[in-house]
């Protein structure tokens, strides 16, 4: 018989962006809905926030962030249209490039992985509580 689980991970970054390497969390949460056989989703629950799979490497990060920067910059703030007078229109942006979730074949209780592929949490708009939803079904 199938089983299904869901958990939200809470998330406070204290500045306007970041990632967060998340894949400890999420085999956590396989590890506690006892499913050995199935399928992981992980999705941002906001939209200006990602849920991606890359390399855990500093270097990489860095790339993204300057990188992302370049596609949509935060400032001037005054280029863009999205409700104006708010500050967070290149959030929504970086967020459609980075994408809003991930899903992963769970194996023998495990996630199926490649060798460097780890799960982060992309914040571009922080300073205050958002959340990731983790679902999982299967055997």
């Amino acid at each position: 018989m199938m089983k299904s689980y869901r958990k939200e991970l809470w998330f406070e970054v204290p500045s306007r962006r970041a990632f967060i390497n998340i894949t400890p969390q999420v085999e956590q949460c396989l590890r506690e809905s006892g499913i050995k056989e199935g399928l992981v989703l992980v999705n941002a629950m906001h939209i200006t926030a990602s849920v991606f799979i890359n390399d855990d490497e500093a270097g990489l990060h860095h790339d993204y962030d300057v990188w992302l920067e370049k596609l949509a910059p935060h400032e001037p703030v005054s280029q863009y249209r999205h409700n104006v007078g708010e500050d967070n229109a290149d959030a929504h942006m970086k967020r459609q490039i980075m994408g809003r979730e991930v899903v992963v074949a769970a194996t023998d209780g495990k996630l199926d992985f490649g060798t460097w592929e780890r799960i982060f949490y992309g914040e571009f708009d922080g300073r205050r509580r958002k959340r990731a939803l983790v679902k999982i079904i299967g055997d």
